[in-house]
């Protein structure tokens, strides 16, 4: 194919960012809470059960509001990462996928967000993959996807769609291995597809379908999907039937914009052997996305009789799934 991907594999050692030529960057040490953060209470847990706890959010470069980031000083755009850093400290997830996440550009501080991100928030492990073309890398341009997790990141992946002359998506992968899924290994995936065409969207999910194809373990895949259910027969229909992959449910409070929430272009999709224990739309406006918070464990049927029986005897509360 004429423009075709461009796949990076990379081996991650403690603190990791994986630009195009495998930089490292060390985060910065955790230096406590930030004042001025939402001071709203964490959305609760799913009680009496380990869960893998799962964020997802487009940090627009770290912009806000504002209509583009090069109008920002760097101040103020240190500012919105602390701000960004504040609500995953609160929520405190194992594992986070960034949309739009900068490495050092003249647009936008000069400096790596996402290391920045996993020194303010406490996360110990992250990898990020550049999806901008050459061309723009040599104006001083790194942006694309990310991964913060608490837990060791395995077998990191960065795919760029290059469909086009305009296509600056694609996705990063790692394995992980959480023991609130008694130690089985789990592929996360962070993607952002084209806003503007449905055939783009199509093509860039038929890449990572390819990559996934045959897959026989669990898959979270999660980002900003630029599609809303009522448009998901060219992009979101093709993930839920080839990787059988399905979102908490079909409606839930939309994400976009975050001003004034219209749509839900931001989704976690998971593989038939997870389900959902818990489902939020955040409600932090430190983007113009909205976050979306899931908990989710082994599915009951696929655990063995003894574990069954004790999630059966212990009295959950219900969760509303957002």
């Amino acid at each position: 194919m004429p423009g075709g991907p461009r796949a990076v594999e990379e081996e991650q050692v403690s603190i990791s960012i994986f630009g195009r030529g495998g930089k490292r960057r060390l985060a910065g040490k955790h230096p406590g809470p930030h004042p001025g953060i939402p001071a709203r209470a964490r959305a609760p847990r799913a009680a009496g059960e380990a869960t893998l706890r799962l964020m997802s959010l487009n940090i627009a470069h770290a912009r806000r509001k504002a209509q583009h980031q090069s109008l920002l000083k760097d101040s103020t755009i240190r500012r919105n990462l602390e701000l960004i850093a504040g609500v995953l400290e609160r929520e405190h997830p194992h594992i986070v996928a960034l949309q739009e996440a900068d490495g050092p550009s003249f647009w936008s501080g000069g400096f790596d967000h996402v290391a920045a991100l996993a020194g303010l928030a406490g996360f110990p492990h992250a990898f990020r993959g550049e999806h901008n073309r050459e061309v723009l890398s040599r104006l001083d341009l790194s942006y694309g996807t990310a991964l913060l997790s608490q837990l060791p990141l395995e077998a990191t992946h960065s795919q760029a769609f290059l469909q086009n002359w305009r296509d600056t998506k694609g996705f990063v992968a790692a394995t992980v291995a959480p023991e609130a899924l008694a130690g089985e290994p789990v592929d996360v995936v962070s993607i952002h597809l084209d806003f503007l065409a449905e055939r783009v969207r199509r093509r860039q999910v038929e890449q990572l379908i390819e990559r996934f194809r045959g897959h026989d373990g669990h898959l979270v895949v999660m980002g900003d999907f630029n599609c809303a259910w009522s448009e998901r027969r060219r992009s979101l229909d093709l993930l839920l039937h080839e990787l059988n992959l399905r979102p908490c449910r079909e409606s839930a409070a939309a994400t976009y914009p975050a001003w004034r929430p219209l749509v839900r272009l931001d989704w976690i999709l998971v593989s038939e052997g997870l389900e959902f224990a818990a489902y939020q739309t955040l409600d932090d406006r430190v983007s113009d996305h909205l976050g979306v918070l899931a908990e989710v464990r082994r599915r009951k049927a696929l655990l063995h009789p003894r574990e069954r029986v004790a999630l059966q005897t212990r009295r959950l509360p219900s969760v509303s799934l957002a």
